[in-house]
């Protein structure tokens, strides 16, 4: 209950004691008065009686005294009035029976009012000719009372209305602060950091608000020392110090990760500068040190269109470039925009000759390793040092399944596939952190079924769907087809799918995905919509206008691939996801001896945590890794150690 309503309530109970004790008092003391008037009146009236009524009896004209007593009875006023003899007999006895009208019979037994009678002698002569006895009818007093009682009633009930209306504004206004208070606080538990400016005026709450503001100062200051921490622990470990781009560790641990989930397609690119032992003999290691750095930012503008591009300093003069779901076509463009650049670099005179660097260009299909991929760059490499200034060589590594590439047979197999429907649906538990490893959610993968009955993973075709403007079409058919499953009868009632930045550009989509949310039934799952880390930071605005509509319908977003990017962590702040899963490099490193990766897997889940995000970690493939990351106070994980995808179909209720 809020402090407001207990300070109406309060106000009400302390108005009510107050009002039903004078209200008592009041009702007492006029009792008291009525009760005095009927004694002193019913007094008069037999004194005055007596006195009339004597000359009369002198004479023993009883019919004159008879008229007079029935003259003075027939007013209602009296109860009883009696004349007796002086040997008490009655001569004269008239009566009126008790009956109060217009008040309740309950307020007559509640409050009983004491009937005065009174006595006077009547005179005949010296001698006493009798008695008047005269008792008092309470209709008129109780008449009296109850009226009283009344208005009474009304006025107090009028006074608390206004009263309580009183009370209330002034309690909303006194009490501004503390909502002011609420709000703060509600905001730095949103991992908001509002301050209260201007300061209440009253100084309990000015020192109430005055130390919600330290506090909130301090919180911010935590969660940029975390997230400041965090950054450090990453620069150190995956950042080149000269170049500011990735080193080999991180370019080993992203690559091998991409490599790992099977097969796929994709380019690794292997770029060499020359003569960098002799520039730096020559003009000394600060122009060597100015090549290097001209050359990873060329080569970092030349992959900047790229979301998926990781890019390192792989040693010395060595680059490496890895460009995932890309074919040998787009290889030609990268690599001879990198050449162009590299040549007019050369006119600038920064290196010792014109031939600055050659590229080595790797396009693999199917599974292959990363040792295999950096073997055939360089044996490209070696290739086109023959070609030379600044040429380069593609080689093409065919791995086990490989596919064939076309554009052309791409669009053609998509178009089909959608027409007929083919997408099916794979899934993988999310596996909660906690002894009962109880299933958090399924994540879904969109399979497409060829003609000959095989199935291509998305990391195959989303990439040239996303080029042939297909991929809204293929999100939307996603969505359609996991809610056809009763995810009720498993037991399950969060699910994660993937869809594409691509596809909220489309207006078309993005009306009808709402539309399709709103009409979902009650029984319906909650649905977290999962995007890259890199697409999330380069689509910041529009994913977080995503997330509020579709936050508004019960559902909401998670993201993947967390601390792949080397992007500043503060953007949490503002598109706070349900949920972010760390990327799988740095999972595979946890067992590897590397105890920065667990002091930085550690400080991504404090950032999270701070802002009440729940941390996944991806690709756990053994016990060893779950119980490491079980100390690391994840929220879940998920991997094959868990279960590898299989048809969304064999998932039955336990």
């Amino acid at each position: 209950m809020t402090l407001y309503r207990q300070l109406i309530i309060f106000t009400v109970v302390l108005f009510l004691l107050l009002f039903t004790g004078t209200w008592y008092a009041k009702l007492a003391n006029t009792r008291t008065f009525l009760t005095d008037q009927l004694e002193s009146h019913v007094q008069d009236t037999a004194t005055s009686l007596a006195l009339s009524v004597s000359p009369h009896v002198a004479q023993k004209d009883l019919t004159t005294v008879e008229g007079m007593i029935n003259a003075l009875f027939d007013r209602g006023y009296y109860q009883r009035i009696t004349y007796t003899d002086p040997r008490g007999e009655v001569l004269i006895d008239r009566t009126l029976p008790v009956k109060v009208e217009d008040v309740p019979q309950w307020f007559v037994k509640l409050v009983p009012l004491k009937t005065p009678e009174a006595e006077a002698d009547v005179m005949a002569g010296w001698n006493q000719g009798g008695t008047i006895l005269v008792k008092s009818h309470p209709g008129y007093a109780y008449e009296t009372l109850w009226n009283e009682v009344i208005s009474m009633t009304v006025w107090f009930a009028g006074c608390a209305v206004f009263m309580l209306a009183a009370v209330g504004i002034g309690l909303k206004l006194l009490l501004k602060p503390l909502a002011a208070v609420e709000r703060q606080a509600d905001a730095l538990g949103r991992g908001e950091y509002e301050l209260q400016d201007p300061l209440p005026r009253t100084r309990e709450f000015k020192s109430v608000a005055e130390a919600m503001n330290r506090m909130t100062v301090k919180v911010k200051e935590m969660f940029g020392e975390q997230a400041a921490r965090a950054e450090g622990l990453q620069e150190r470990a995956y950042h080149d110090p000269l170049t500011g781009i990735g080193n080999r560790r991180y370019f080993e641990t992203q690559v091998g990760a991409d490599l790992g989930e099977g097969q796929g397609r994709g380019l690794l690119i292997l770029a060499r500068v020359h003569a960098l032992e002799a520039l730096n003999t020559e003009r000394g290691l600060q122009a060597g040190d100015e090549l290097l750095k001209r050359v990873a930012l060329l080569l970092q503008e030349a992959v900047s269109g790229y979301g998926d591009a990781v890019l390192s300093r792989l040693t010395g003069g060595d680059f490496g470039i890895f460009l995932p779901h890309h074919s040998s076509a787009e290889a030609e463009i990268v690599a001879t925009e990198i050449a162009s650049e590299l040549g007019r670099l050369a006119r600038e005179r920064l290196s010792l000759s014109d031939n600055i660097a050659n590229l080595g260009v790797a396009a693999y299909e199917g599974s292959v390793t990363l040792s295999r991929l950096l073997s055939e760059a360089d044996l490209a490499l070696s290739a086109a040092q023959s070609k030379g200034a600044n040429g380069w060589e593609l080689r093409a590594v065919s791995g086990e399944s490989a596919l064939p590439m076309g554009q052309q047979q791409w669009k053609e197999s998509l178009v089909k596939a959608l027409e007929e429907r083919r997408v099916t649906l794979d899934a993988q538990a999310v596996i909660a952190n906690t002894k009962e490893r109880g299933v958090r959610q399924l994540e879904l993968f969109a399979r497409i079924a060829q003609e000959d009955g095989t199935a291509l993973d998305a990391a195959l075709f989303l990439p040239i769907a996303e080029r042939l403007k297909l991929v809204s079409a293929i999100d939307r058919m996603v969505i359609e087809e996991a809610l056809r499953f009763d995810f009720r009868s498993i037991g399950v009632e969060r699910i994660a799918v993937n869809i594409s930045p691509t596809s909220l550009e489309d207006e078309a989509f993005r009306g009808w995905l709402h539309g399709y949310l709103k009409g979902l039934p009650a029984g319906a799952p909650h649905i977290n919509f999962e995007f890259s880390e890199f697409a999330a930071v380069q689509h910041l605005e529009m994913i977080r206008e995503f997330a509020a509509a579709v936050r508004a319908c019960g559902h909401g977003i998670g993201l993947d691939h967390y601390g792949r990017s080397f992007s500043k962590l503060g953007y949490l702040k503002s598109l706070r996801p349900e949920y972010v899963k760390i990327d799988r490099a740095y999972t595979g490193e946890l067992l590897s001896g590397e105890n920065d990766s667990g002091f930085y897997v550690a400080s991504l889940c404090s950032v999270a945590h701070s802002i009440d995000i729940a941390v996944v970690a991806e690709g756990v493939e053994s016990e060893e890794q779950a119980a490491v990351l079980k100390e690391l106070n994840l929220d879940a994980m998920q991997g094959y150690f868990f279960g590898r995808p299989r048809p969304l179909s064999s998932f039955t209720a336990a």
